[in-house]
């Protein structure tokens, strides 16, 4: 066989493969890359550690150096390379706790033909109720999903520090925010910021241990309740950080309209997240697309579609604001 020919066939079948990816996240919920940060350990020594099965683990590790993440040193004895070093839970870009293997969205994705073929949730088809729902009813699932998000969050503070004015604002409240990760860094960078945090009740249950770590609690309020119903009033700006694009579009209406009731005539609605982008370009908003297809029948929208959406709730798209993870989209009250 030609080489470019063996070349390609071993590019589909590493995209068409699930088995690294798997391993690759069980590698990481091991923390195994956390113990090897002071130099090459053997396998025995990591497998006691972490409560794994010595030969299982061994076998694991080869597969992940044979990508390029670890290397195995000597027989049965392996360090970090500079791909596993993203890993190691103190990085400054660590991606170890995004990579969670969350059963429940796994088994989802196994019948992700349905989503293809219908448009709609797989997530719904395989467990009989919608993803927040499930969560609601799994508390130990729902804070494992919490700790993929901050990850992600770390990176997008980094980046919309560098792309958007906080300091402008005297207030703003985090909807949907979670454990208040993403408050937490921005109250921490601003600190003439007051912020309120707004989420299901059991989800903000985490928030007070992470706004005290951040030192930030004193200027935070929490505040238990449904995007669907009502949220806290009168904040200068109003974020939505990787919300809409999980809903459809008829969830979306309902939010934009509860968040505009809530708005004074001069706040500003702030969402960041993935968007529709036509083309061949490698994005992460791609893929995130069709996580969301699969977990929410939810999706990435285009700047028109957005403008579209808020018109209908009585705002104005005003301006995308790009950074190096997703843009910064910011609407008024029209």
């Amino acid at each position: 066989m030609e080489t470019s020919l063996l070349d390609d066939v071993h590019y589909v079948s590493d995209l068409g493969d699930f088995i690294v990816p798997a391993t690759l996240r069980v590698v990481s919920d091991l923390r195994i890359a956390d113990h090897l940060r002071d130099g090459p350990r053997k396998v025995t020594e990591l497998a006691e550690l972490t409560g794994a099965h010595p030969r299982a683990l061994l076998r694991a590790l080869r597969v992940l150096a044979a990508r390029g993440i670890f290397r195995e040193t000597d027989p049965e004895n392996f360090e970090l390379t500079r791909r596993a070093q993203l890993l190691r839970g103190d990085h400054p870009f660590s991606l170890r706790d995004g990579l969670t293997l969350l059963s429940c969205d796994v088994e989802a994705f196994a019948r992700f033909d349905h989503s293809v073929r219908t448009n709609e949730a797989s997530f719904d088809h395989v467990h009989g109720e919608g993803y927040w729902e499930w969560m609601s009813r799994h508390p130990d699932e729902s804070a494992r999903f919490d700790a993929t998000q901050q990850g992600a969050t770390r990176l997008e503070l980094r980046a919309s520090f560098a792309a958007y004015d906080w300091s402008e604002l005297g207030s703003i409240a985090d909807i949907g925010g979670g454990n208040g990760a993403f408050l937490a860094g921005l109250l921490s960078r601003y600190r003439s910021l007051k912020g309120c945090l707004f989420d299901l009740p059991h989800v903000v249950e985490g928030a007070p241990r992470i706004l005290d770590k951040a030192g930030v609690t004193e200027r935070c309020e929490i505040r238990g309740g449904s995007f669907f119903e009502a949220v806290p009033a009168g904040y200068d700006a109003y974020l939505m950080k990787r919300i809409l694009y999980s809903w459809p579009d008829d969830k979306v209406r309902a939010v934009l309209r509860t968040v505009r009731a809530a708005m004074r005539e001069d706040s500003r609605m702030l969402l960041i997240e993935p968007m529709e982008t036509p083309g061949n370009a490698r994005e992460p908003g791609k893929v995130y697309d069709l996580l969301m297809l699969a977990l929410g029948g939810g999706s990435a929208r285009s700047e028109d579609h957005l403008a579209a959406l808020f018109d209908e709730a009585g705002l104005r798209l005003e301006r995308v604001v790009p950074t190096l993870m997703y843009p910064i989209v910011e609407a008024r009250p029209r």
